[in-house]
């Protein structure tokens, strides 16, 4: 069975998305003037907690949820007496009841996505949205053609974002990703974009349930000329896959053409740099920039 959508682009607002949304802004001007009172800078508190610069900007701004036990660290840390660590059961009430604005042919997908156990990611045209940065994301709606308002960008990056919280969930799933060399030498956003993105992909690749490789452009073999797609396996249900071209997607399920593209996977998986490989390669690139 292929399920396929074409690219509506809705963007209603389910019932009780902006609450959680004000709810997550108000924790965030608190962090951040909790930050700035302890005279620490974004970049000094990410250090402290395990993220990046970035995370904590998006954090600060609302844009991205505030783990709860990234809250009770940081009302330790930068003494808020119980503070933060109070909010965190708001929190993840409101992660209970919060649905974010995924376009109407991506939902069947991002549920699926939410309650895997083992995602893989062959990338050739972009990171993976799962690891890609606030502003990276933002690049790639605004890239897109036809062109999306400003509103609707904004709606695409939060709701990038907000997937990314299973990175973080207990017990995680397994992710592997094999990103195409070419995708991280281009300059995609600006420099700055650029290296903001490779930093992030050394912070993922040194998470314990995530491993990422690199396709060289160098390899003389490649069995993933056939494009980009992702296998997913959700808990008693049978593996599944999703490709997503042009503004359409499709989720299969049919078993054999599922196995396939596991086969394919592997495939790729053999002719990539291992994971110390591509991460010193990334390395050497964040150094050339």
């Amino acid at each position: 069975m292929v399920a396929v959508r074409g690219d509506s682009g809705g963007t209603g607002d389910p019932a009780g998305s902006e609450e959680v949304a004000d709810l997550f802004r108000a924790i965030g001007r608190m962090i951040k003037a909790a930050r700035e009172r302890a005279g620490m800078s974004q970049r000094e508190l990410g250090q402290a907690v395990g993220y990046n610069e970035a995370q904590i900007s998006s954090i600060e701004r609302g844009r991205r949820t505030p783990q709860p036990d990234f809250l009770v660290t940081v009302d330790e840390l930068l003494g808020c007496g119980g503070l933060l660590a109070l909010l965190a059961e708001d929190v993840e009430r409101a992660k209970a009841r919060r649905r974010v604005r995924h376009p109407e042919w991506f939902r069947d997908y991002a549920e699926l996505e939410a309650q895997a156990v083992e995602l893989c990611y062959f990338a050739n045209q972009a990171v993976p949205g799962l690891f890609q940065t606030e502003n990276y994301a933002r690049a790639v709606f605004a890239s897109r053609q036809p062109f999306f308002d400003e509103e609707t960008i904004e709606q695409r990056v939060t709701a990038r974002l907000a997937r990314q919280d299973l990175l973080s969930k207990w017990p995680p799933p397994t992710v592997s990703a094999i990103v195409q060399e070419s995708v991280l030498r281009q300059s995609f956003g600006g420099r700055a974009v650029q290296r903001e993105q490779l930093e992030r992909l050394v912070q993922v690749s040194r998470l314990r349930h995530v491993e990422v490789q690199v396709m060289p452009t160098a390899s003389e073999d490649h069995a993933g000329m056939g494009g980009p797609f992702t296998l997913l396996e959700i808990k008693g249900r049978p593996r599944m896959a999703y490709l997503e071209v042009q503004h359409v997607s499709r989720l299969i399920t049919d078993p054999e053409d599922v196995r396939v593209l596991a086969a394919k996977y592997g495939s790729i998986r053999g002719q990539a740099l291992t994971t110390r490989d591509s991460l010193r390669l990334i390395e050497k690139m964040l150094g050339d920039l």
